[in-house]
Protein backbone atom coordinates (compact mmCIF):
# COMPACT_ATOMS: atom_id res chain seq x y z
CA UNK A 1 0.00 0.00 0.00
CA UNK A 2 0.96 3.60 -0.63
CA UNK A 3 -0.11 6.54 1.48
CA UNK A 4 -0.06 10.08 0.10
CA UNK A 5 -0.72 13.02 2.39
CA UNK A 6 -1.22 16.47 0.86
CA UNK A 7 -0.91 19.80 2.61
CA UNK A 8 -0.68 23.47 1.76
CA UNK A 9 -4.06 24.22 0.26
CA UNK A 10 -6.14 27.19 1.29
CA UNK A 11 -7.75 30.45 0.25
CA UNK A 12 -5.74 33.02 -1.66
CA UNK A 13 -6.51 36.12 -3.71
CA UNK A 14 -5.97 36.14 -7.43
CA UNK A 15 -2.34 36.81 -8.24
CA UNK A 16 -1.17 35.16 -5.05
CA UNK A 17 0.86 32.02 -4.46
CA UNK A 18 0.54 28.71 -2.67
CA UNK A 19 2.83 25.73 -2.31
CA UNK A 20 1.35 22.25 -2.06
CA UNK A 21 3.27 19.37 -0.54
CA UNK A 22 2.67 15.64 -0.78
CA UNK A 23 4.51 13.14 1.40
CA UNK A 24 4.55 9.53 0.27
CA UNK A 25 4.95 6.56 2.59
CA UNK A 26 4.39 2.82 2.62
CA UNK A 27 5.45 0.56 -0.24
CA UNK A 28 7.08 3.32 -2.25
CA UNK A 29 9.49 1.32 -4.35
CA UNK A 30 9.98 1.50 -8.12
CA UNK A 31 8.33 4.93 -8.37
CA UNK A 32 7.82 5.89 -11.99
CA UNK A 33 6.49 9.40 -11.42
CA UNK A 34 4.65 11.68 -9.03
CA UNK A 35 2.30 14.46 -9.89
CA UNK A 36 -0.78 16.52 -9.23
CA UNK A 37 -4.31 16.30 -10.59
CA UNK A 38 -7.11 18.73 -9.89
CA UNK A 39 -10.87 18.65 -10.10
CA UNK A 40 -13.06 21.72 -10.13
CA UNK A 41 -16.78 21.54 -9.36
CA UNK A 42 -18.69 20.16 -12.32
CA UNK A 43 -15.53 19.45 -14.30
CA UNK A 44 -13.49 16.38 -15.07
CA UNK A 45 -10.30 15.69 -13.20
CA UNK A 46 -7.24 16.86 -15.13
CA UNK A 47 -3.55 16.21 -14.78
CA UNK A 48 -1.84 19.46 -13.78
CA UNK A 49 1.82 18.52 -13.53
CA UNK A 50 3.99 15.43 -13.37
CA UNK A 51 7.62 14.72 -12.59
CA UNK A 52 9.32 11.48 -13.53
CA UNK A 53 11.81 9.54 -11.46
CA UNK A 54 14.48 11.00 -13.71
CA UNK A 55 13.33 14.53 -13.02
CA UNK A 56 11.65 15.43 -16.29
CA UNK A 57 8.49 17.48 -15.93
CA UNK A 58 5.33 18.11 -17.87
CA UNK A 59 2.50 20.57 -17.32
CA UNK A 60 -0.97 21.14 -18.65
CA UNK A 61 -0.99 24.19 -20.89
CA UNK A 62 -3.09 26.35 -18.58
CA UNK A 63 -0.46 26.34 -15.81
CA UNK A 64 2.76 26.53 -17.83
CA UNK A 65 4.91 29.40 -16.65
CA UNK A 66 2.95 29.74 -13.40
CA UNK A 67 3.27 26.36 -11.65
CA UNK A 68 6.45 24.45 -10.86
CA UNK A 69 6.61 20.84 -9.76
CA UNK A 70 9.60 19.51 -7.85
CA UNK A 71 10.49 16.57 -5.67
CA UNK A 72 12.75 15.72 -2.76
CA UNK A 73 13.65 12.07 -3.20
CA UNK A 74 15.22 11.84 0.25
CA UNK A 75 11.92 12.89 1.81
CA UNK A 76 9.70 11.10 -0.72
CA UNK A 77 7.88 14.38 -1.13
CA UNK A 78 6.61 16.22 -4.19
CA UNK A 79 5.81 19.91 -4.26
CA UNK A 80 3.69 22.14 -6.47
CA UNK A 81 4.60 25.81 -6.36
CA UNK A 82 1.67 27.80 -7.72
CA UNK A 83 2.21 31.45 -8.62
CA UNK A 84 -0.01 34.04 -10.28
CA UNK A 85 -3.06 32.08 -9.24
CA UNK A 86 -6.33 32.66 -11.05
CA UNK A 87 -9.91 31.99 -9.97
CA UNK A 88 -10.06 29.20 -12.56
CA UNK A 89 -7.34 27.38 -10.59
CA UNK A 90 -9.89 26.79 -7.85
CA UNK A 91 -10.21 23.03 -7.39
CA UNK A 92 -9.40 20.11 -5.16
CA UNK A 93 -5.79 19.16 -5.87
CA UNK A 94 -4.82 15.49 -5.63
CA UNK A 95 -1.31 14.15 -5.38
CA UNK A 96 -0.64 11.04 -7.45
CA UNK A 97 2.12 8.45 -7.59
CA UNK A 98 2.79 5.84 -10.27
CA UNK A 99 4.52 2.69 -9.05
CA UNK A 100 5.80 -0.19 -11.14
CA UNK A 101 5.25 -3.69 -9.78
CA UNK A 102 5.53 -6.99 -11.64
CA UNK A 103 5.68 -5.20 -14.97
CA UNK A 104 2.57 -3.11 -14.56
CA UNK A 105 2.07 0.43 -13.31
CA UNK A 106 -0.43 1.34 -10.61
CA UNK A 107 -1.47 4.92 -9.82
CA UNK A 108 -2.21 5.97 -6.27
CA UNK A 109 -3.92 9.19 -5.13
CA UNK A 110 -4.07 11.21 -1.96
CA UNK A 111 -7.29 12.48 -0.42
CA UNK A 112 -6.92 15.95 -1.88
CA UNK A 113 -6.48 19.48 -0.65
CA UNK A 114 -8.76 22.39 -1.49
CA UNK A 115 -7.36 25.42 -3.28
CA UNK A 116 -9.66 28.42 -3.57
CA UNK A 117 -8.65 31.54 -5.49
CA UNK A 118 -10.84 34.58 -4.98
CA UNK A 119 -11.18 37.31 -7.57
Amino acid sequence: QVQLVESGGGLVQAGGSLRLSCAASGSIFSIVSMGWDRQAPGKQRELVAIISSGGSTNYTDSVKGRFTISRDNAKNTVYLQMNSLKPEDTAVYYCNLDRRKFGSITRWWGQGTQVTVSS
